[in-house]
């Protein structure tokens, strides 16, 4: 699974649609299991649809040096990615909050801000839904609040997606199987 969440990106960076949904359709159908085969297909082309719509957002605001026209691209209309990341929240089990926080994740990636905290707010609804526990997180003692755990491993493995190397790609991999792992040890422990 952190093997294919991976490939998911890096097809969806070299624009092979197919292989993306291909790569996130295995993520998926082992991550939601209450999802037949053929939902967990569309869930992931639903997401694949929502990345390529926030290409087709950010294209007419990247500059002739390939930098982005950042106050144009914030106030573009995101709507088309709102909407793909409804159908996969709707056929998930998700809140639909998770695809305006996904979205407003990704805006502020590419335009700046505080875009983790959208980022690892979608993530929670997505672990959520994987674990059908809509009490996620479970924390002992006084320390109650934050997103827990599994969000936070998301985020690193978008970090370092961001550094475009090969050795940084390795180690999201190394990252996410550890987000995998948990997820797939609380959903047999339950």
């Amino acid at each position: 699974m952190s093997a294919n969440i991976c490939k998911g990106f890096i097809t969806h960076d070299d624009r092979q649609r197919e292989a993306c949904v291909e790569a996130f359709f295995e993520v998926d159908r082992y991550q939601f299991p209450h999802l037949s085969e053929a939902e967990a297909r569309r869930a992931a082309t639903a997401y694949v649809d929502a990345l390529w719509a926030k290409d087709d957002v950010e294209a007419p605001y990247v500059l002739e040096d390939g930098s982005l026209d950042r106050e144009s691209l914030d106030d573009a209309d995101w709507s088309p990615v709102v909407e793909c990341l409804e159908r996969r929240a709707d056929i998930v089990g998700m809140p639909r909050e998770y695809a305006t926080a996904t979205t407003d994740g990704w805006r502020k990636h590419k335009t700046g801000g505080d875009y983790w905290t959208p980022h690892m707010r979608a993530q929670l609804h997505e672990v959520r839904a994987a674990l059908d526990d809509t009490e996620y997180p479970h924390k002992r003692g006084t320390s109650r609040h934050g997103l827990g755990p599994l969000p936070a491993r998301y985020l690193v493995g978008i970090e370092l997606h961001d550094m475009k190397s090969e050795e940084h790609w390795e180690e999201a991999v190394d990252v996410m199987q550890s987000y995998f792992a948990e997820l797939l040890r609380t959903q047999r422990d339950d």
